[in-house]
């Protein structure tokens, strides 16, 4: 299937562009790598009369570290870039891996972190690290700038709270806390190729031998990624054995509301869930002890 017919416009700034998406309204998208909205255009799932370009606007492709804040992510920042970039992996190895194993060579050159969040796939591959490494994203509109917890950002697949005249302008991670450690697991039909039939972040914070903070978020498992909160409760405050980290993977595949579908079974995920999480929280742990 061709495209559908549309007018396309490349504004040099984010003022500019918040105009267009306001004077357009509904009939415009907004374009970052192309790897989602093409598609879907191309499949006639997505119908603009409008699309606007970000990618001449200077700045949104910026990935700053800032070793007493942590690290900022702008819109425009290739998912290649993020794999690559030094301060990402030597401070945010479970991102940079995360942005590592999702598509392919061409999506990764093309795709972009922020389009990955705001498609809203229940299986996002960037969307349990960040959530568990307690990232927030940045959305600018007419009125002004609004930052957003990602554990709070998805409303449903394809459904975030970004509004019609509303931009995504940056993802920001806060430092990683003393002796914590973050990691980020996955499994699919094709490996990398394919979309996550289930993935796990997980992040471990120790205060000597106890861990002081942790947070278990699944994807491809429930109609957003979600945090597993009552395994967390499991291990929260307590230190980490075999059989504690055990009985939290249990627990988070409990929670998890999987469906059926052409990737995976429920009772499949289910399984994976488990595993992926022992797999996670071990590595995490494992990272947290190094530092």
């Amino acid at each position: 299937m061709r495209l559908p017919k549309f007018e396309y416009f490349e504004p040099k700034t984010l003022e500019a562009a918040l105009s267009l998406l306001t004077e357009k309204g509904s009939d415009a998208c907004v374009l970052a790598g192309g790897t989602d909205v093409l598609v879907k255009m191309r499949n006639g799932r997505l119908n603009p009369k409008a699309v606007i370009g970000l990618q001449g606007i200077e700045g949104l492709n910026n990935i700053n570290f800032d070793p007493s804040k942590g690290l900022s992510i702008g819109s425009m920042a290739r998912i290649s870039d993020v794999v690559s970039h030094p301060d990402v992996l030597r401070r945010y190895p479970a991102l940079s891996h995360a942005a590592g194993v999702m598509a392919n060579d061409q999506v990764r050159n093309m795709g972009t972190i922020a389009g990955n969040l705001c498609n809203a796939a229940p299986s996002a591959e960037n969307a349990p690290p960040l959530m568990a490494m307690g990232a927030h994203v940045t959305i600018v509109g007419p009125t002004g700038a609004r930052h957003i917890p990602l554990d709070q950002f998805f409303r449903g697949p394809g459904l975030t709270k970004i509004e019609a005249s509303e931009i995504m302008t940056s993802i920001f991670v806060p430092l990683p806390a003393p002796r914590s450690g973050a990691s980020y697991k996955r499994i699919s039909a094709r490996c990398g190729v394919d979309i996550a039939a289930v993935c796990v972040g997980a992040m471990v914070a120790c205060t000597e031998e106890v861990c002081s903070e942790v947070r278990i978020v699944l994807g491809a498992v429930a109609p957003v990624p979600m945090r597993a909160s009552k395994a967390e409760g499991i291990i929260q405050g307590q230190k980490l054995t075999r059989d504690l980290v055990e009985k939290a993977a249990a627990q988070a595949a409990e929670e998890s509301k999987p469906i059926s579908d052409v990737r995976a079974t429920a009772d499949y995920r289910k399984k994976m869930v488990e595993v992926l999480t022992f797999r996670a929280l071990e590595q995490a742990y494992e990272r947290a002890m190094k530092l």
